[in-house]
This record gives C-alpha cells, structure tokens and sequence, in this order.
C-alpha cells in the first residue's frame, strides 16, 4: 500500500504541481478542495489510476471525496483489487 501511495503522490506531484508553486503535497493532503486536481484533473487520474492497476472505476466512485487525498484514492483502488 506504501508503494502505491508513493507512485500515486508521484504521479499527482509531477502533472499537477508546477515546480515553481511553493505546495507541499503528502499522503493526506487535501486535493480537491485545495484546487491541486480540478474536475479535468480528475478524468486524467481516473485514466491512470484504470490503466497502471488494471481497474474500472465507475463515474459514481470518482468522486471529489473520494478523489480528495492520496490516501483516499489508495483506499478506492484497493477496494477493486481486493
């Protein structure tokens, strides 16, 4: 899970921070309603997410609570690979 949380923050780190804002993301930070992932951002994640664990997220699962921290998202991936 550790694993997973660290490619995920990566992957957030790298598309949707720029280098030269001065944000400290981890685990728990708020994403959503910090405005780090706007909902154009989310459909992007979506896609990765499906695509680097071999899932299907439903539209009614990709939710901005759900989508919100790192640690959320870990937890709505895993639920499918369980």
């Amino acid at each position: 899970m550790d694993e997973m949380k660290s490619v995920v923050l990566e992957y957030i780190v790298d598309e949707y921070v720029d280098e030269d804002d001065d944000v400290e993301v981890d685990f728990d930070t708020a994403l959503i309603s910090s405005g780090i992932v706007d909902s154009f951002s989310m459909v992007s994640l979506k896609v990765f997410l499906e695509k680097k664990y071999d899932i299907s997220l439903s539209d009614s699962e990709a939710t901005p609570e759900a989508f919100d921290t790192v640690t959320s998202i870990v937890e709505l991936v895993n639920k499918h690979l369980g």
